[in-house]
């Protein structure tokens, strides 16, 4: 039994490790490539894109692949939008692992975003004084200054894992650092850098949480950018439990065997 995840997440990687040790059960985590040194993973790993729908359902073939997970950030719109068609083209059961979404509490003061360009207009009006830590891709949006001017008159905190390309907003401080955190550490940090607005995608989870604990007990307004929808005909479930369930009744009788539970 071959199982294709579509990685990049600490759900991911979970999912991973649960499948390892089943026995005649083997997993191949498939990662874009955007992070020069991933977490330690189980099972075989692939690094790189796979040529859109067509490259994905011809590598499903040639690797006789039985299932297919996808794993991804909830932003990784392509290759999810390709991993439904793919399966589909080859039959090959398919399910999207996606972890529930952020919601409000009382004391937070949430503006949503549809999008990174709808977040950068919402800005000057919101403070002057940003975290950015919507990752290092997209960065070009918020130094876009012909599109929003006052973007030009910001100063940014941009925290990512990986350095990022230019162009960056005209006045950036870059943190580079990797989840998860604290709510004692992200409280400092919003002190520290005298954070008046906090801009972040709707990633759900804990490991990057804290920092809507912590603009909420300093008031620090937050810009949500929402997070798109799954595409059609894709079947979604909150984590990984429900994945392996479901891929037992989809795998029938070949299932995905029992837990090995070592010595």
């Amino acid at each position: 039994m071959h199982v294709l995840v579509l990685g990049g997440t600490t759900e991911a990687r979970r999912l991973a490790a649960d499948l390892a040790v089943r026995p005649g059960v083997r997993v191949t985590t498939s990662l874009a490539g955007r992070v020069s040194r991933p977490a330690a993973l189980e099972g075989d790993v692939r690094i790189g894109g796979f040529g859109g729908v067509d490259g994905l359902a011809a590598w499903l073939r040639d690797h006789e692949v039985d299932a297919v997970v996808d794993a991804t950030h909830p932003f990784a719109a392509t290759i999810s939008e390709h991993a439904v068609r793919a399966a589909a083209a080859t039959g090959i059961p398919s399910v999207m692992l996606r972890r529930p979404g952020w919601r409000p509490q009382p004391g937070d003061h949430w503006h949503d975003a549809a999008s990174l360009t709808d977040a950068a207009a919402l800005l000057p009006a919101l403070g002057r004084r940003v975290f950015l830590t919507t990752g290092r891709l997209g960065l070009a949006t918020f130094a876009d200054v012909r599109a929003v001017p006052d973007l030009a008159e910001l100063h940014f905190l941009v925290r990512s894992v990986e350095p990022p390309d230019p162009p960056l907003p005209r006045h950036t401080e870059v943190l580079l650092d990797r989840g998860p955190y604290t709510v004692e550490g992200e409280t400092a940090l919003l002190r520290e850098h005298r954070i008046d607005v906090l801009v972040t995608k709707d990633s759900g989870g804990v490991a990057t949480a804290a920092k809507l604990t912590a603009a909420r007990a300093l008031s620090v307004p937050v810009v949500i950018v929402r997070r798109p929808r799954p595409p059609e005909g894709a079947t979604v479930l909150p984590d990984g439990k429900s994945v392996l369930a479901h891929l037992e009744e989809s795998l029938g009788e070949r299932g995905l065997g029992e837990q090995s539970h070592g010595e």
